[in-house]
């Protein structure tokens, strides 16, 4: 190249006029994933509120919220059918956002401030955890339209995701320091009624000043003519328009399968029971674990920068089959390092504190390259469907996707209590206090390093038979730039 040659740009590159949009606005938007974490955090919870608040045991309480997700997949079809039918001069993601964010929020403080301890009642707590549902069905399936509406510049695509994963990870782990060096200690270290209901309140509040940010940064893209189909009927959107495009959308079902086995693996290992055994038990200190989980997670954002130029060079199948095995293999790394060793050792043994660092942040690191180029494939499904039914569907996908997911990942939280169950924990949950056992290990890598190693083989096998590759992509915008523009000069 000369000196001074602009550098073509990859809509000049692909021939395609793709539609971009400022980083910063990127940036500010996608932190709306760090409000849906903070709630997410609290569904970590919800197993000690049970038990704590309302007295419900342990294994009940993982049927009644195995139970009330799928409750969650029933109704997210007929959500994203009034999403998608859904247009106003105010714009449609902010103010679905703020409707999801105001239910959620209520829901939560019933469950764990208003009404915990004050009553026993199954039936309460299942009324209000299914209404927790309906605002987060909501707000996720806003949030999960944005990769496919702020832009479909290849190149561009994984940056949203990658600011979208960087924030799924950073502020879990945030919340999860201040709760377990502030919020614990001032409780003994014990999860009680007062302790999760001053924890919620403060999650609660923090959802509320992201989301605010993200629709400021949603602002230039919340607009009608970013959700119009390119055919005449395209915004005539109905329940039918879901199981068509289930059953006939190859690349959308063999995706699903991927990601749903990703995510019902960290499903189990993200329960706050298994945390609790893996820092809280066998290490020894549950304040040090946090800040070790902490460190290793905050340079594996790198990651998902790599991760999302990974994307778009090589193209997000590509992207997914390689770091899905870098996973595999630290997994099964993960386990015979602690199977080897007496895992409290890990914070006094300098060497035991590093080899562990490293497999926590290569570990950590992987998964969001994975979630980078899962949210970016999700959005190039969208442009499939696009292209295939000429119908801009992006909360159908959604929910489509959702529903799947929600019936599958609803099991982790039961796989995780029945496989605690097993080692005794029965009527009680693990406590930080507690000694551990060699059946507390076992389970704990099991559940930790065994279960997403199966999901990672499932997902391989969905992958090999995937075809939509990068150079297919570019095949499609253009198709697409074709038709919009056959459309608009009738």
């Amino acid at each position: 190249m000369a000196f001074g040659k602009k550098k073509p740009t990859q809509s000049e590159i692909d021939g395609v006029q793709y539609r971009r949009v400022p980083t910063w606005c990127i940036a500010i938007a996608e932190v709306q994933g760090g409000a849906a974490m903070a709630f997410y955090s609290l569904v970590g919870l919800m197993s000690y509120v049970a038990s704590e608040g309302y007295g419900i045991a342990l294994a009940v309480d993982g049927v009644i919220l195995t139970a009330t997700r799928w409750f969650d997949g029933i109704i997210d079809p007929f959500l994203a059918v009034w999403i998608d039918k859904l247009h106003t001069r105010f714009g449609k993601l902010r103010i679905l956002m703020l409707l999801g964010l105001t239910i959620r929020s209520i829901a939560m403080l019933m469950l764990f401030v208003w009404f915990s301890g004050k009553t026993q009642s199954v039936v309460l707590f299942i009324i209000l955890y299914m209404v927790n549902i309906v605002g987060n069905s909501i707000f996720d399936i806003a949030g999960n339209m944005l990769p496919a509406v702020m832009t479909n510049d290849p190149r561009q695509r994984p940056t949203v995701q990658v600011w979208a994963t960087v924030y799924n990870y950073a502020f879990p782990m945030a919340l999860s320091l201040v709760s377990t060096m502030v919020i614990l200690p001032m409780f003994g270290n014990q999860y009680t009624k007062d302790m999760l209901s001053l924890t919620c309140i403060i999650y609660v509040a923090v959802a509320w000043v992201l989301t605010l940010i993200a629709c400021i940064g949603l602002t230039p893209v919340d607009k009608p003519e970013n959700f119009e189909g390119i055919t005449a009927g395209g915004d005539d959107v109905g329940l039918k328009d879901m199981f068509h495009f289930l059953a006939t959308n190859r690349p959308f079902q063999l995706y699903t399968l991927s990601a749903v086995a990703d995510k019902l693996a960290q499903q189990v290992n993200s329960q706050t029971i298994i945390s609790t055994m893996m820092f809280g038990i066998l290490i020894g200190n549950i304040q040090f674990g946090t800040i070790v989980s902490m460190l290793s997670m905050l340079p594996s954002i790198v990651f998902a920068i790599f991760g999302a130029r990974y994307c778009g060079k090589h193209g997000n199948k590509e992207a997914t089959v390689t770091w899905t095995w870098v996973c595999v293999v630290i997994s099964v790394l993960g386990i015979v390092f602690c199977a080897a060793i007496d895992m409290s050792a890990i914070r006094t043994n300098m060497v035991l504190l590093c080899l562990f660092f490293a497999i926590l942040l290569l570990n950590n690191g992987s998964k969001m390259c994975i979630t980078t180029a899962n949210g970016a494939m999700r959005a190039d499904i969208v442009d499939y469907e696009l292209d295939a039914s000429g119908k801009y569907i992006p909360g159908i996908v959604t929910a489509t996707y959702n529903f799947i997911d929600q019936v599958i990942s609803s099991f982790g939280i039961t796989i995780a209590t029945f496989c605690v169950s097993l080692i005794g924990y029965v009527h009680t949950t693990p406590q930080p206090t507690d000694a551990p056992t060699p059946a507390i290990k076992a389970m704990t890598l099991f559940l930790t390093f065994g279960v997403p190693i199966i999901g990672y083989v499932i997902s391989l096998i969905a992958m090999r038979f995937y075809k939509l590759t990068k150079k297919d992509m570019v095949d499609v915008q253009k198709r697409i730039a074709a038709k919009k523009q056959a459309l608009q000069s009738k």
